[in-house]
């Protein structure tokens, strides 16, 4: 296999955007632009690294990615570096790029703002307009430039994207509130944050009421509100606390199926819908579907409406990100895609044995309430430095109360546990003989996150090849949304789990994410088992599952891929099951 450059798909994604609005400020053929916009929406939603479909030769298989875009994707990849692109900047003056990305600008106004003004940011652009450099230009004046300055404001606050672990507990607050107004029906988030993506921009939120107007008002009245950018009688947007910006849409009752598929997303998914019901000669939009040959409208008040009145099967807000799933829905083989009722226990749970705020009683009760079957104390090892880390003296006494406290309650059974730290030499933080004495071995990288990906690589898979090991715990030990992941090679990881029978982590704490969304589609399809742990510090971070179940939806789980929705005998069994 070739070396690839390390590139995440969204960097692969804005080189070929970059190529489009540069192709567009040339005056070229609207096809060839529209081809490039396509490739990049294709690459954004692909579900696995685009280095992967580079190395196994599958580039091909991906919408709007021929020949042609192959060869330019592959020394993109390999190389780290475009020809193409390379020269194509080189016929422009510096920064236009940025300009282009500004919406209301197009390729005659950057030119302008460019070659007059010297402008090659967004920024450097604000200033020209507040110093009135920019209304005096042709064609310009007070009307535009505002206009402009409005667009640069709101891009960035979109830019200002969040971790979906801080915005969904916001859109349950005020969901929460809403829901309390009479005769509003079907509140629900849509966008990005429906579709689950880790981060999130804007927030979409729709509905139905008898009285639109009455609930627009208490919308943009709530105590969260900070700034009312818009507001009328059946839609209005708002800044809450910490900047984010909330819209709100109210519709009849009867064509919110329509709505709420057209605004949950994906671009491309809805892209490829539209282009699909032309064919049939169907035209769709937020109001219905319209019969080109009669121009009759139908309403849907449902999604599941809107997508059989195509012959489609239902696809899953997760699914939405313009992939393979219009293929599946047409076939009908759609997965049944995991949900938070399958989830029988967490394997990954701290106490204040160490870290954690409860005791190890405290936090079984809690999960026995929420309907788990078992429940893993993994307490950290004592070589991270943490306060109170497990020796292996105080292992043996948790494993005692552990053994003490089975007896004593009924309806979950408490695992005995450890995430142990994995050394920088990848050699484990624990002796293979205490550890061999646990129900679950949990290990984890926390420290030397700064080594090589070829260092990291082989620490990663010593620890995965330890016979005591059964979960490898957060595997890029990344949190959202400052620390990047580490340097490892995944595939290698996936390989090596796969050949041990390792379970690999999809950590639903908000803050990690990890394995996110396009591992844990690349896991699964290697047949590599996965588990969704919350690593709850307290009792009230069980709740974070439904995080973990988001990611896995995203990766196209259904529960037999997922060890800890099988009851308990199976999973003390596993990997020998």
């Amino acid at each position: 296999m070739r070396k690839l450059k390390v590139m995440k798909n969204s960097e692969v994604a804005k080189v070929f955007q970059d190529i489009a609005d540069l192709l567009e400020l040339k005056g070229e053929n609207q096809f060839k632009i529209r081809a490039y916009q396509k490739v990049v929406r294709s690459i954004e939603h692909l579900p696995v690294e685009v280095e992967q479909l580079v190395a196994e030769d599958k580039l091909k298989g991906v919408p709007g990615v021929g020949e042609a875009i192959t060869k330019k994707i592959t020394e993109l990849v390999t190389t780290g570096h475009l020809d193409y692109y390379e020269k194509l900047k080189a016929e422009f003056p510096e920064g236009i790029s940025t300009l282009l990305d500004i919406p209301s600008i197009g390729p005659k106004t950057a030119m302008l703002l460019s070659s007059e003004l010297g402008i090659r940011s967004a920024d450097e652009l604000e200033a020209a307009i507040i110093g009135g450099r920019v209304a005096s230009l042709p064609r310009m004046g007070d009307k535009i430039t505002e206009n402009i300055l409005r667009h640069i404001q709101a891009l960035r606050r979109k830019d200002q994207r969040i971790p979906i672990g801080e915005a969904l507990p916001v859109v349950d607050t005020i969901l929460t509130r809403l829901g309390q107004v009479p005769g509003v029906r079907n509140l629900t988030p849509a966008g990005s944050l429906r579709r689950f993506r880790e981060t999130v921009g804007d927030i979409d939120l729709m509905g139905t009421a008898n009285n639109a107007s009455q609930i627009i008002q208490t919308f943009v009245n709530l105590t969260q509100v900070k700034e009312i950018l818009a507001s009328g009688t059946t839609k209005a947007s708002v800044v809450v606390s910490g900047g984010l910006q909330v819209d709100l849409r109210i519709v009849e009752h009867d064509c919110f199926g329509s709505l709420l598929q057209y605004f949950t997303g994906s671009q491309q998914h809805n892209i490829n819908l539209r282009e699909r019901a032309h064919r049939m000669g169907l035209k769709l939009s937020e109001y219905g579907i319209t019969n080109l040959a009669t121009e009759e409208l139908e309403k849907f008040a449902t999604e599941e409406a809107f997508y059989e009145r195509q012959g489609l099967e239902f696809i899953p807000p997760e699914l939405r990100e313009g992939q393979q799933e219009l293929e599946r829905a047409e076939q009908g083989t759609i997965p049944k895609l995991v949900e938070l009722s399958d989830i029988k226990g967490d394997l990954h749970v701290h106490t204040n044995w160490s870290d954690g705020r409860d005791s190890i009683e405290a936090m079984a009760l809690a999960a026995r309430d929420l309907g788990y079957h078992y429940l893993g104390i993994a307490d950290h090892s004592g070589g991270r430095g943490i306060a109170h880390g497990l020796d292996a003296e105080r292992l043996k006494q948790q494993i005692s109360e552990i053994r003490e406290l089975n007896q004593r309650i009924s309806g979950i059974h408490v695992l005995s546990s450890i995430e142990v730290d994995i050394r920088a030499d990848g050699s484990l933080d624990m002796s293979d003989e205490l550890l061999a004495e646990l129900d679950i071995v949990t290990a984890a990288v926390h420290s030397g996150m700064s080594q090589s990906q070829e260092q990291m690589t082989k620490r990663v898979i010593r620890a995965i090849e330890n016979p005591n090991v059964d979960v490898l715990a957060h595997p890029t030990s990344r949190l959202l949304p400052d620390r990047e992941p580490v340097a490892v090679d995944m595939e290698a990881v996936f390989q090596a789990a796969l050949r041990t029978n390792t379970m690999l982590e999809i950590n639903a704490m908000p803050s990690r994410l990890d394995l996110k969304d396009i591992h844990a589609y690349r896991a699964r399809e290697l047949g590599v088992k996965l588990v969704i742990n919350t690593d709850a510090h307290s009792t009230e971070h069980l709740s974070f599952m439904r995080f973990g179940i988001g990611v896995s939806r995203r990766g196209w789980c259904q529960a037999q891929d997922i060890i800890n929705t099988k009851p308990l005998k199976e999973v003390i069994a596993f990997p020998a099951s």
